[in-house]
């Protein structure tokens, strides 16, 4: 099952994940938290958002 990405991320975050292709919390377990800070508009409280919405990421 796929669950969405959180509803309140910022635009700035909805947009990074867009162009990235993430479009589901599944799809963030394929990477680490490094590799989405890394993301042009994708900070620490995206991070905590996604972590609060039962987000997991990939280990280094």
């Amino acid at each position: 099952m796929t669950t969405e990405l959180p509803f309140n991320l910022s635009k700035p975050s909805q947009r990074a994940f867009d162009q990235a292709g993430i479009k589901t919390m599944n799809d963030i377990r394929a990477y680490t938290e490094k590799e989405l800070l890394s993301l042009h508009g994708v900070g620490p409280k995206t991070i905590r958002q996604l972590k609060e919405a039962g987000g997991s990421f990939k280990n280094t």
